[in-house]
């Protein structure tokens, strides 16, 4: 007779082979629901996957093609090898690992057989011993080489195959005859490889890493704007009543005060798209030589606003506001700063998005300043009428931090000022001359008429102050 607990273990098996059905269908049903969001979110991520499958096809022909076969023989995989390795998502990182790879393929090679030949004239004893020692010497020196930062950003990659391809070169040779024809096979293959990675890349709907850079950077000025907008509505503006009211609106505040998350975990990001970029051609309106390195100062800088404004996201959530009468005391001024640092980052986003000089960032962050000035002299006045300071503090640390983002804005201004300095960015005319009559539709008429108005208005002024002055005189006569 079977126990309860073996009646208890079969039920299970078979409840669990039962529920195996509708886990499968709910995997398979979450696969094709993550597949369609991708494609949907960047539609380029498709077209790479074709990309990289048109790729590889093509370059299968000389492994196919009898003809193409017989000149390279089984080193046609090495061209198929080189696809699946080098193919990467923008065209930067492509070019940089195509160039990685083919130039250290042809150096390696070269010394391989440069090593093979030296090994092959101590004599039979003496060539696995040479060889071994030259494989040693240089797989030591390229390794310890790969740590140096300058190296390790940009040509990791190619270090690892010029110690793969010495390696492979130098000690095959020992067991080949023919070892220029190897070499010459295996980097033709490789070359051929890389070329049609890096053609199809560029021609076939590019993937430009120095775009991808150059509007990232944007967004996250565009983010931290928004933030700071919706910071004063959070923080400032809470209903004494209740806050069911607000809701609604309070959804769209809460996802834009979460935005700074992304802005902090971006340093990886930025600088492999800064070095993928370094490795592109000139295209568009990015020449060559960009200066990719103020991108990175900017997103440094940056990084640096969305952790002072992780702090300030604390304080909305805190239970500690502080003194309520402090609170409104400097709601006016704060909000003033935060306003005007906000509009500043938008229209930083803004100018580095469209590549037109900024206009009136400068004319925000000293708004801001003025009232920072405001806000340290009352600051002052409020400590010393209040005994509790301790109420001070949390308010007090909300406006300590909006003066360091208003610090840190004005530095991103000043580099978006040299960045535009140093890419040509265009000139937009700004000024809209809001006195011009509508009458008027000519450009002619609408630069004239401000200087005639400006002109009646100092001869108004004249003559009512010779006015004046005739009226003295008769006064005093």
């Amino acid at each position: 007779m079977a126990s309860p607990n073996t009646n208890q273990e079969k039920a299970g098996v078979v409840g669990r082979i039962l529920v195996m059905p509708k886990v499968l269908k709910e995997k398979v049903l979450g696969i094709c629901k993550l597949t369609k969001e991708i494609a949907q979110d960047d539609p380029r991520k498709v077209i790479h996957s074709l990309k990289v499958g048109l790729a590889i096809s093509l370059v299968s022909l000389f492994y196919y093609y009898q003809p193409l076969y017989e000149n390279f023989g089984l080193s046609a995989m090495w061209a198929v090898m080189t696809v699946v390795v080098v193919f990467e998502y923008t065209v930067g990182a492509t070019l940089g690992k195509g160039l990685n790879r083919t130039i250290a393929t042809l150096a390696a090679g070269a010394l391989g057989v440069g090593a093979h030949y030296l090994a092959s004239l101590s004599g039979a004893t003496g060539e696995p011993i040479l060889i071994g020692a030259f494989v040693f010497v240089q797989a030591a020196i390229a390794s310890f080489i790969r740590f140096f930062p300058k190296v390790k950003a940009r040509y990791d990659y190619g270090m690892l195959i010029f110690i793969l391809t010495f390696s492979l070169i130098s000690v095959s040779g020992f067991r080949e005859v023919e070892v220029l024809e190897m070499a010459h096979k295996r980097l033709s293959t490789i070359f051929i490889g890389g070329s049609a990675c890096v053609m199809i890349s560029i021609f076939v709907c590019p993937v430009w890493a120095g775009e991808e850079f150059h509007y990232s950077i944007a967004h996250k000025l565009e983010i931290l704007g928004d933030f700071m907008e919706a910071f004063v509505h959070e923080y400032f503006d809470q209903p004494e009543e209740g806050e069911s009211e607000d809701s609604k609106g309070d959804s769209k505040d809460k996802s834009f005060l979460e935005g700074y998350k992304k802005v902090l975990n971006s340093k990886s990001l930025d600088d492999s798209l800064a070095n993928f970029a370094k490795w592109e051609p000139g295209h568009g309106k990015f020449r060559f030589r960009h200066p990719w390195d103020l991108y990175l100062k900017i997103g440094a800088l940056s990084r640096q606003c969305a952790y002072r404004m992780e702090a300030l996201d604390a304080h909305i959530n805190s239970d500690i506001k502080g003194s309520h009468e402090f609170r409104s005391t400097i709601q006016e001024l704060c909000s003033e700063m935060s306003l005007e640092s906000s509009k500043a980052f938008k229209e930083l986003g803004s100018s580095i998005r469209t590549m037109t000089r900024p206009s009136s960032s400068d004319t925000h962050v000293a708004n801001a300043k003025a009232a920072v000035k405001s806000l340290k002299s009352l600051l002052q006045s409020s400590s010393r009428k209040q005994t509790d300071l301790l109420s001070l503090i949390p308010a007090a640390t909300v406006a300590s931090l909006l003066i360091d983002i208003l610090e840190i804005t004005e530095k991103i201004a000043d580099s978006v000022n040299d960045l535009a300095t140093l890419a040509n960015f265009e000139v937009v005319d700004t000024d809209k001359s809001p006195k011009v009559p509508s009458q008027s539709s000519h450009c002619e008429c609408d630069e004239s008429v401000p200087k005639t108005d400006h002109l009646q208005v100092v001869i108004l002024i004249e003559e009512s102050a010779l006015a004046v002055s005739d009226s003295e005189k008769s006064n005093v006569v």
